[in-house]
């Protein structure tokens, strides 16, 4: 009997032991795609191609080449278009819809860092720039009202007269009102979100999907700057209408809020994918200095007026000095979410031309990219190296790898995709 007891013992034993270990690989197995989400890693190789097309058109501009390198988008005399770079051919048109100043159609637009999805602003003229709306109007009091009753019912130590008649409803007046006329904004801006589908359907349309309208968004505006923090899905816009400039925030639920303090001018952004801090070049008055924005707190990063900020990428804030129209140094601070100031180190000296810069690109493998149509300077690990680069204009990918080179030839573009190193 005993023998039979240990024996079951055991087997109990083993079974559990088997259990937990089952469960142990599961909750491990677990953990690691939790992870996975939260913090993504670049498991897969980065995306480089090698082609060439030819795109009807001499006058394309702003060209942008998506997270896939399979979409091109640009700007043609007003239109917005988006060229498949596999089918060899447009797939998506948007164009002004009429020809007042405020029908300025597609006026920025940007492809998300992380998919093939365009965000785009489309601006047209407001068809009720004025609403009216009633108002009440205060009457002025009477004089009876004014000046009360002489019942001494109303005194507090006055008894009511059980014989007296109760008093009758007085007539209900109807209130008086008046008609105002409010002036809208004559100019509606609207932010769209354009989903592309892989690059070998020919069967399926991409998804132009409209978010909502921007009723603060000033008539005639320009957005000089639109960043994007993945880590908290929210845009970031730096405007400017007629030398007044402001700070525009939307998030994922569509609200839309102004960020910047009166008579400031933001003239540079960078938001990280880390924390979702937003990192802008500041002036106001006299001061120049660089700060970081949690909503409505704010830190100072830098109070050099030298400072610029070059970029962001993997929690991991870029700032470079200028002298003379040249960069000359570049220090990195890492962002901490226990510490709110950062503690930058020089990465770098040397120098490089500025003044002519057409972009800086933080690359996904770390390096700093400064390049203008003709050459590319590309700073990594403490050293730099220059790359002429071909064609009349030259574009870059927002993650470093990507050359768009743009030749115009007769009543067609050549467009030629090639790795930078």
């Amino acid at each position: 009997m005993k023998r039979k007891t240990r024996a079951l013992l055991r087997t109990i034993t083993s079974w559990i032991m088997v259990s937990l270990m089952l469960q142990f690989a599961f909750y491990y197995f677990l953990n690691y795609k939790v992870e996975g989400i939260m913090a993504p890693v670049n498991a897969q190789p980065i995306v480089v191609k090698s082609l060439e097309t030819e795109i009807p058109g001499t006058n394309l501009e702003n060209l942008q080449i998506s997270y896939g390198k399979d979409y091109l988008a640009y700007q043609e005399n007003g239109v917005l278009k988006v060229y498949n770079l596999q089918q060899e051919k447009v797939i998506f048109e948007k164009s002004p819809q009429g020809e007042s100043e405020y029908d300025m159609g597609p006026i920025y637009y940007q492809w998300l860092p992380d998919r093939d999805t365009l965000v785009y602003f489309y601006a047209r003229r407001n068809p009720n720039p004025t609403t009216t709306v009633v108002v009440p109007v205060e009457e002025e009091p009477t004089e009876q009202g004014s000046s009360g009753s002489n019942n001494t019912s109303a005194e507090p130590d006055a008894v009511e007269d059980p014989n007296q008649a109760p008093p009758q409803n007085p007539v209900k007046k109807t209130p008086k009102t008046r008609t105002e006329v409010r002036y809208n904004n004559p100019q509606i801006t609207e932010v769209y979100t354009l989903e592309l589908p892989p690059s070998d359907e020919e069967e399926t349309a991409p998804d132009d999907r409209y978010n909502r309208s921007i009723d603060s968004f000033p008539a005639v505006g320009q957005i000089k700057q639109m960043v994007v923090s993945t880590f908290t899905n929210l845009l970031y816009l730096a405007i400017e209408d007629n030398g007044k400039f402001q700070l525009m925030e939307i998030d994922i639920m569509k609200n839309v809020r102004t960020l910047n303090q009166a008579g400031e001018v933001i003239t540079q952004m960078a938001a990280s994918d880390k924390f979702g801090t937003l990192y802008a070049k500041s002036t106001s008055g006299k001061s120049e200095r660089i700060i970081a924005l949690q909503g409505w707190n704010r830190e100072v990063v830098s109070d050099d007026a030298a400072d610029v900020i070059l970029g962001n990428r993997g929690g991991m804030l870029y700032l470079g000095n200028i002298k003379d129209d040249k960069l000359v140094s570049i220090r990195s601070g890492e962002e901490n979410s226990e510490e709110k100031s950062l503690k930058f180190k020089t990465i770098w000296e040397g120098s490089i031309p500025y003044d002519d810069a057409k972009d800086v690109i933080i690359g996904a493998n770390g390096e700093i990219i400064v390049y203008n149509d003709l050459t590319a300077y590309i700073i990594k690990e403490g050293r730099d190296k220059e790359i002429k680069l071909d064609g009349e204009e030259n574009y870059i990918s927002s993650d470093g790898v990507e050359v768009i080179q743009v030749t115009r030839v007769g009543m067609s573009t050549k467009v030629k995709l090639h790795p930078l190193q």
